[in-house]
């Protein structure tokens, strides 16, 4: 009996056209909803540094760095520091690889990211390397000199023992100063000083129990406005940061107060806080 060939090749010919049709249609996961408002605080401590910031969407995070033997090491006692756990192998290189593969963003289309460096060893010495070092990562950074200001997709903001005199009078600046309450009013220009941070319960008694008294909520709105006006973020640090109602209370007071960056060691709990209660979120679910 004859065989008709041409009916197999028909097939497969099909086949082939279905899985090519399917395929175009499958989409890859989408990225994280961005979260512009989330500090990853003592960021180093999480199972993966950065990437587990990064996955969740978080556009800042914080190293704390120790000067030892001429090497940035990360860690928040110098008695936890590991020669291999470097400013540059758990931070710098991955976000310079980073910019590279989403064409000069750390988030494909996304904002700026801020890489907040705390230094812990003696101020003057540690900026010093630390200068060096950033200079070798000038193609992501946002820097100040001679040009005047250049915005990169990462902006490096110095906090704890900074050597502000020194900053100052940097020719080409490759980090920012991370000011205080009482930097609040300076006339130092954002492009020195482009965050305020200060320690919650240093400037306010309220601890999340019960309503928040009037006069500290009038005085966060007013320390916000100042911040703003001036161009500069706001961040606090040791607000309530164990899941409790005390601590949702607190973050929906900062939420309202329009500060900049919630501070949290939680990384998923300020997610899930964001996505729920972040009216810039809840309109636009932006992923990048």
């Amino acid at each position: 009996m004859h065989r008709n060939k041409t009916f197999p090749l028909l097939a497969v010919a099909l086949l082939i056209a279905a899985w090519a049709v399917c395929s175009t249609n499958i989409s890859t996961p989408a990225g994280p909803v961005l979260l512009t408002r989330a500090h990853a605080h003592n960021d180093y401590e999480h199972e993966y540094p950065l990437q587990d910031a990064l996955d969740l969407g978080f556009t800042s995070v914080e190293a704390d760095i120790h000067l030892v033997n001429g090497e940035l090491l990360v860690a928040h006692d110098l008695i936890d520091v590991q020669p291999e756990l470097t400013l540059q192998s758990l931070y710098l290189n991955p976000l310079r690889e980073r910019v590279n593969l989403n064409g000069g963003k750390v988030f494909a289309n996304g904002p700026q990211f801020m890489l907040l460096i705390d230094i812990k060893s003696e101020a003057e010495a540690t900026y010093a390397v630390l200068r060096e070092v950033l200079q070798d990562y000038v193609v992501i950074l946002s820097t100040t000199g001679f040009d005047g200001a250049q915005t990169g997709p990462v902006v490096a903001v110095i906090s704890g023992n900074r050597p502000r005199e020194v900053m100052e009078i940097d020719t080409v600046r490759y980090a920012y100063y991370d000011g205080r309450l009482e930097d609040l009013d300076s006339d130092a220009p954002a492009n020195f000083i482009p965050l305020i941070s200060d320690k919650w319960f240093v400037h306010f008694t309220w601890n999340g129990e019960g309503a928040m008294p009037a006069e500290e909520r009038k005085k966060l709105i007013r320390i916000v406005a100042t911040a703003h006006a001036k161009e500069r973020r706001v961040r606090f640090w040791d607000t309530p940061d164990k899941p409790s109602p005390a601590r949702t209370a607190v973050w929906l007071e900062l939420l309202a107060a329009g500060v900049d960056l919630i501070n949290t060691d939680d990384l998923e709990g300020l997610q899930q806080f964001l996505l729920e209660h972040d009216p810039v979120l809840a309109r636009t679910g932006i992923r990048f």
